[in-house]
């Protein structure tokens, strides 16, 4: 069995919406988790606010896992 030794080349274009994806999609699982956290604030009426700290901190290791994960499997995504 012979292998082809040339390798297509990476078009550009692909890696930039790859990583701009993943910036999008970090953007929106933290703001969606600040934005929980304050909607939990105000229902509950806290003074300190305790949701939104601790959803957004908590969001913020998700999107990190996430973006972690996708990078560190290039191959998964067919790309």
């Amino acid at each position: 069995m012979q292998q082809n030794p040339e390798k297509k080349p990476r078009k550009p274009l692909n890696a930039y919406a790859k990583y701009s994806a993943l910036g999008i999609q970090m953007a929106v699982i933290i703001g969606a988790g600040c934005f929980g956290g304050y909607k939990l604030d105000a229902r509950y009426n806290n003074t300190t606010p305790v949701f939104t700290i601790i959803l957004s901190l908590l969001s913020i290791a998700i999107a990190i896992y996430i973006v972690l994960k996708d990078l560190s499997n290039p191959n998964l995504n067919g790309r």
